[in-house]
């Protein structure tokens, strides 16, 4: 049947759309049919790529509610998916907390699983001041929504480094961490996106994903630069290398 991906993550601005966006090309250059759902309720980021097949989902009235109503309608499109599709459900941090318990409540999980789609979800960790935010939301996933093979993607992009410092100690990055430890059997993978120059390579990505493009769309595009269409090529070959060794 088919796998159904969920990017659930409450701190805002670590890269979720990004990841959606990779995921979707990762798909669509294996020839898998992936179907991107937006269901942010304040930045459509996913629904911008013209690229991409994305159905926005209203959850609720409110950014901060689920309406089971609404909702419903999701679980029917899921339902239907062909065979051997993916289904790609970027969510935004105004809702986590409310889809974390709604999920547990319908145990709509269980059912999709039950009626023979593959379920993953997928959560964000980032470096610097927003570690702690970004741990706390995976610990989340991990307690609310037990028996659900977790991907986390370990986003070294922008802020750096996800790992902790203490004094006179060598840095602790997530493999040694104690959610790690207590939760490796949950994790289908760890997805780690490398740092990257910011004043080349960055800037690059930043004018790449500012305008919705994907990275075929940007190489081909007038307005990047031969030595930035370069960069691009070797960025995306790395992320995709990345991604096949994940096993996503």
């Amino acid at each position: 049947m088919a796998l159904i991906n969920i990017t659930l993550q409450g701190k805002g601005g670590v890269g979720k759309s990004f990841i959606n966006s990779l995921l979707m090309q990762y798909y669509h250059q294996k020839n898998i049919e992936a179907h991107g759902f937006d269901t942010d309720p304040v930045n459509q980021t996913l629904a911008g790529y013209k690229a991409f097949p994305v159905k926005v989902v209203i959850l609720g009235e409110r950014e901060d509610e689920i309406n089971p109503r609404f909702f419903d309608d999701l679980i029917e499109d899921l339902v239907a998916l062909p065979e051997n599709a993916v289904a790609n459900i970027d969510n935004g941090s105004s809702t986590f907390l409310p889809l974390l318990s709604y999920l547990l409540e319908s145990q709509v999980l269980t059912m999709l699983r039950e009626s023979g789609h593959d379920v993953r979800l997928h959560c964000v960790l980032v470096g610097g001041q927003a570690l702690d935010d970004t741990m706390r939301g995976l610990a989340e996933v991990l307690v609310h929504l037990p028996d659900i093979p977790v991907v986390v993607w370990i986003n070294e992009f922008v802020y750096g480094r996800v790992a902790r410092t203490r004094p006179g100690a060598e840095p602790e990055g997530f493999e040694q961490s104690a959610l790690y430890k207590k939760n490796s059997a949950r994790f289908h993978s760890l997805v780690r996106l490398p740092a990257v120059r910011q004043s080349t390579y960055g800037h690059d990505i930043a004018q790449m994903t500012q305008a919705r493009l994907t990275f075929d769309e940007a190489i081909r595009s007038e307005h990047f630069k031969v030595m930035a269409k370069q960069r691009l090529k070797t960025t995306w070959r790395t992320l995709f290398n990345i991604m096949e060794e994940a096993m996503l």
